[in-house]
Formats: C-alpha cells, sequence, structure tokens
C-alpha cells in the first residue's frame, strides 16, 4: 500500500499492512502521526501528515527486521531516494 502526498511517499508492504500491533507501534513512534491504526487494526497512512514528515526514521526502526524493506520512505523531490537509518 502506497500513499503519495507533494514531497512524501510512504510504502507499506503487504506483509506488515494488517498488522495490529505494528501499527500500533508505528502511530505511537512516529510524532508528526502520518500513520495510524484502521478500524480493521491493521496499518493507515495519514495523507494529510506525509508532508510533515521530518525523516527522523522512527518509522523504520520500527520496521526492521526480516525482510528490512517492508516500509519506505520515500523522498519524491529527491529523485525517488529511499530514507534510510
Amino acid at each position: 500500500m502506497r500513499t503519495d502526498a507533494i514531497f512524501i511517499a510512504v510504502d507499506v508492504s503487504e506483509e506488515i499492512a494488517g498488522d495490529a500491533t505494528l501499527a500500533a507501534k508505528l502511530a505511537e513512534a512516529c510524532p508528526v502521526d502520518i500513520f495510524a491504526q484502521a478500524d480493521g487494526g491493521g496499518v493507515e497512512i495519514v495523507r494529510e501528515n506525509l508532508d510533515e514528515c521530518v525523516l527522523c526514521g522512527l518509522c523504520l526502526a520500527v520496521v526492521n527486521g526480516d525482510p528490512p524493506a517492508q516500509l519506505d520512505v520515500i523522498k519524491l523531490y529527491d529523485e525517488g531516494a529511499k530514507l534510510t537509518v
């Protein structure tokens, strides 16, 4: 599931999109509320907050594991470069 704004896009893999525990951790970790827990418990991306991203990498740290590329923060203003931690 990918959501784009003007400057930032977030791509969450289908493998983790429905994970209620991970959704809660992402919602708690993000200082600008890009992530929320959907009614069904999975990950919801709050589009109107995407361009507030401060590139802190806390969301990437939450999903750091196997496989490591389960969530991408994409800098649309930088030729699609991905945020790394």
